[in-house]
């Protein structure tokens, strides 16, 4: 989750039910962008991280192995302390440098846009996607964007993101169509059309794929109500059981 992004904590379906033994636990790490020294991230082996930096402007929930490997390591963490667990930390950045596993969250009504004005291409691609993803892109039309041949760009684009060009023009379609879900009583046809589907078949299958529930289902579980969370700035840290550690 990156800074500035409105979020919350929602707990499992059972949870709401009424069931009076459940207790809600989260493990959270904290950690300013630059809390390694801004020389950290210029080394060129970083570059993945800040890359994934980038992404997680947009906020990211993790599926699969990936997630099961980054949960045991943050249990780890708990009972680490100085150089063991910054190196948990870095362990667990490298793990999500390499991972497709991924879903981005927020859409595009979300971003600020300081976010979208940067100079670098990653920035310009992204940008570019965020502002015209209700219509047709073309990868002749994106690559130039980027100055670079179509097969250098999917190349570039792949590298960077770890999804081809049209897997993730779908997710950022799918996250702003989960918002106007929330959002509006608007029918899934209407919706789909403003999110740049073409057709309602194609919409539903890419929603099911990304989201493995149908955009009726989604609007169900959207409708519950749950209180806001507020994250943290300063120094990272580790929260568990209502227990925080400060790291050096």
């Amino acid at each position: 989750m990156g800074p500035s992004l409105p979020h919350l904590w929602t707990n499992d379906p059972q949870y709401f039910k009424g069931k009076t033994d459940l207790t809600a636990e989260a493990t959270v790490i904290h950690f300013v962008e630059n809390f390694l020294g801004k020389e950290f991230y210029s080394l060129p082996e970083i570059e993945p991280v800040n890359n994934l930096l980038k992404l997680a402007k947009h906020g990211m929930v993790i599926r699969g192995n990936t997630r099961n490997k980054i949960a045991a390591l943050m249990q780890e963490m708990q009972t680490m302390s100085g150089i063991q667990r910054l190196a948990s930390l870095l362990s667990i950045f490298d793990i999500l440098c390499a991972s497709n596993e991924y879903e981005l969250l927020s859409s595009p009504g979300y971003l600020k846009h300081g976010l979208l004005d940067c100079s670098d291409k990653f920035s310009k691609v992204n940008a570019y996607i965020l502002r015209n993803f209700d219509r047709d892109i073309t990868l002749n039309e994106v690559a130039s964007v980027a100055n670079m041949a179509v097969s250098t760009f999917c190349n570039y684009f792949k590298e960077h993101y770890r999804l081809t060009f049209v897997e993730y023009l779908n997710k950022v379609r799918v996250g702003h169509a989960c918002k106007l879900l929330g959002e509006l009583d608007e029918n899934a046809v209407e919706i789909a059309y403003q999110c740049g589907f073409n057709n309602l078949a194609n919409f539903n299958r890419q929603f099911r794929k990304i989201k493995n529930m149908t955009p009726s289902e989604y609007r169900k579980t959207s409708n519950v109500n749950v209180p806001q969370q507020v994250g943290g700035t300063g120094r990272w840290l580790v929260v568990s059981n209502r227990n925080s550690v400060e790291c050096a």
